[in-house]
């Protein structure tokens, strides 16, 4: 004899149950799955003979349960319910409607540069929506496949291999000083060369988006690089400069932001200045990166396509 696995019902049955469940009768029930009455009575006969019991009798008041009925009904929404988040998981993303987190992981440069850009976005397209800045660490590829993070942005070449990316835009390199920096004598025609910077006190900047690229090149070059502060990233930096004659050899995105957010001094010039690097540091490209697993997800997409707008010309995505 076969057993009710062999020949499990249809899910259109099982919503049958549930609505009979939840009105108490046959003809709301039909009305509300869109069906004819002689409909889900041939359903619920059916019903009736794979589990060998009534399922529900009529009742003075209604079609009330049996007690299997009311033991099968638990399983009965739960299986529902997991057939319901398998029809919304392939629902398009609507942004304005969604109240979704994403964590972007990002260095503390990115969070000068580019999140209040993306936040601005964010706000304005999808109101609903939360953002949470992560962090740059061993964790992230994990974090990236679980889906624990959503998406990195920077330079990250540790994450060239295995991950899909997109570069958004390219960065070289130039110096951050205060304005009114003594030795630099001229707006048209400051006196900054590679001996004017070997002769400067300097902020090193131990960490972050492409630090290692900077190091190397001042060693092979035998830059004489006196450093007098050491930082872990760039939170300060500008505040800092701001206040003494030291400078700090940065990224040109950093920098040129914190020229432009640094405020005015006397004569409304601002209170840092951007100068050219004196030597060539090679140049490294900004990409965001995504685990495959959520290449064809609609609201990975759509992120994704918001950072793409604000920070890139148009370049195609690289696969794994």
């Amino acid at each position: 004899m076969d057993s009710p696995l062999d020949n499990p019902p249809e899910i259109k049955h099982l919503a049958l149950l549930e609505a009979l469940y939840a009105t108490r009768s046959v003809t709301r029930a039909a009305e509300a799955l869109g069906q004819s009455q002689p409909a889900v009575s041939i359903w619920l006969a059916k019903l009736r003979a794979h589990w060998g019991d009534p399922l529900f009798v009529r009742t003075a008041t209604g079609m009330w349960p049996t007690p299997r009925m009311d033991a099968l009904m638990p399983a009965v929404k739960e299986v529902l319910a997991g057939c319901r988040r398998l029809s919304e998981s392939h629902a398009p993303f609507e942004p304005a409607n969604s109240e979704r987190r994403f964590v972007i992981c990002m260095t503390d440069a990115s969070h000068i540069t580019l999140l209040p850009r993306l936040l601005a976005r964010v706000r304005a397209l999808a109101p609903g929506i939360t953002l949470s800045a992560g962090r740059i660490d061993a964790a992230l590829p994990a974090d990236l496949q679980s889906g624990a993070a959503d998406l990195a942005l920077g330079y990250l070449p540790s994450l060239d291999a295995g991950m899909y990316q997109q570069a958004l835009f390219d960065q070289d390199w130039i110096c951050l000083a205060n304005a009114h920096h003594a030795r630099i004598r001229s707006d048209s025609s400051p006196d900054w060369s590679l001996a004017a910077y070997q002769r400067e006190g300097h902020i090193g900047i131990n960490a972050g988006t492409g630090y290692h690229l900077m190091d190397e090149t001042v060693r092979r070059l035998r830059v004489d690089r006196r450093i007098q502060l050491e930082l872990p990233g760039f939170l300060g930096l500008a505040a800092i400069i701001s206040t003494c004659d030291l400078v700090a050899t940065l990224p040109r995105q950093i920098g040129e932001t914190l020229v432009r957010s640094s405020g005015e001094g006397p004569g409304k010039r601002p209170l840092l200045r951007a100068l050219p690097c004196p030597f060539d540091i090679p140049p490294f490209t900004v990409k965001q990166y995504w685990h495959a697993r959520y290449h064809h997800d609609s609201a990975n997409q759509w992120l994704r396509r918001q950072c793409a707008d604000l920070f890139m010309p148009a370049r195609p995505v690289q696969t794994p």
